[in-house]
């Protein structure tokens, strides 16, 4: 039959289920892998020599014994596999390494002017190779580079798709990969930072997740999973409109929802989010003023998305860190003021998820497909 179940797959099967066992768990011992996955102690010993030949897992310690021998604890080597994300911005660049865990080990920050000529690809790409050098590990390590962008790319990240805030519609990965010999990929940075909250938590299920930075971004998550759409630009609710004589968006068009709840919007030139909430957490009149009306336009624009969808709203991006549960509350009231079907139950939450959150979700696909390989 040619649907039947082979020796060798039953092996891989073995080897598989023993390696994220383990990577579920601190530690285990080879007694508790055979009595969890219900097989023999000479099966698991042979694909923990596997695994540990390979470098994927290690002896970590012993188990405490009342009683005869201590037991070797297995552990995961979480940096037997690296994966590079980096946030492309105005004036900065973020680079991070994350290990199999999706753990941040390195980190470091640049200032570089963005600009689309071949040069600045060329000095990134340089400053890229330094860094990952720096990490002292072997090129196979490497999983891939994740580059995230203030555009929309294809589903594969070969390419921008829609690129008017920095990085131009049609750029290829090319102007990296010329120079940098690993994987490399373009990622939408409001994606990258949904992706990260997927991996730090495991509650979410459905929801959308709003990305508030000095633009706005958003994502749909669906049975966990980020529902690109059609044409790879589902859930970019940036570019609703809220008023059609509304400001001028980056779009072209007037009144997106960008040019109401994105931080741009909220503050003044050359204001900082650390004095704009200083000022609001002190009472000052004029600020607190502003902050409520930034509120009262979130909430109107995430009723409309409720009413669409039903689901869980979780805000995070360069606005989430300031954000205490009081402006969710009221988040809450202005919502069932406006809303046909007001709710008891709150459904906004705010972000887990670090404050490099895009980096590390950039990097984290590379990390998720090593996983799934295995």
């Amino acid at each position: 039959m040619e649907n039947s179940i082979t020796f060798k797959d039953i092996k891989r099967g073995n080897y598989s289920s023993i390696y994220h066992l383990i990577y579920q768990n601190q530690k285990l011992s080879k007694q508790e892998i055979a009595n969890q996955l219900n097989l023999s102690l000479p099966t698991v010993t042979q694909n923990l020599v596997r695994l540990e030949k390979e470098k994927l897992i290690e002896k970590s310690g012993q188990f405490e014994s009342s009683v005869g021998r201590r037991a070797t604890a297995y552990a995961i080597c979480p940096q037997a596999r690296i994966s590079i994300g980096i946030e492309i911005q105005k004036r900065t660049v973020q680079i991070i390494a994350i290990d199999l865990r999706g753990h941040a080990f390195q980190h470091q920050r640049l200032a570089m002017d963005y600009s689309n000529v071949e040069r600045y690809y060329k000095e990134l790409s340089y400053a890229v190779q330094s860094f990952i050098t720096s990490l002292h590990v072997e090129e196979d390590q490497i999983l891939g580079i994740g580059f995230a962008v203030q555009g929309l790319t294809s589903n594969d990240g070969e390419k921008i798709t829609y690129g008017k805030i920095l990085i131009p519609t049609g750029l290829e990965i090319g102007v990296f990969t010329q120079f940098l010999h690993y994987p490399c990929r373009f990622l939408h940075d409001a994606k990258c930072a949904a992706t990260t909250e997927l991996w730090v938590r495991n509650d979410i299920g459905d929801a959308v997740y709003l990305s508030i930075g000095p633009h706005l971004g958003g994502a749909i998550i669906i049975n966990d999973q980020i529902y690109m759409g059609k044409q790879g630009h589902s859930g970019t609710i940036e570019h609703m409109t809220i008023n059609p004589n509304g400001p001028s968006c980056y779009c072209g068009k007037k009144g997106c929802m960008e040019t109401y709840s994105s931080i741009n919007a909220l503050l003044d030139e050359d204001e900082s989010l650390d004095f704009f909430f200083q000022q609001v957490r002190m009472g000052i009149p004029s600020y607190a003023e502003r902050w409520n009306s930034f509120l009262d336009q979130l909430a109107f624009s995430i009723n409309n998305i409720h009413l669409v969808l039903n689901r869980e709203f979780i805000l995070g991006g360069h606005l989430s860190p300031y954000l205490i549960e009081e402006d969710i509350d009221i988040l809450h009231e202005k919502i069932n003021e406006k809303s046909a079907f007001p709710s008891s139950e709150p459904f906004i939450h705010i972000s887990r998820s670090s404050v490099n959150g895009v980096p590390v979700g950039a990097a984290i696909p590379f990390i998720q497909s090593f996983l799934n390989s295995i």
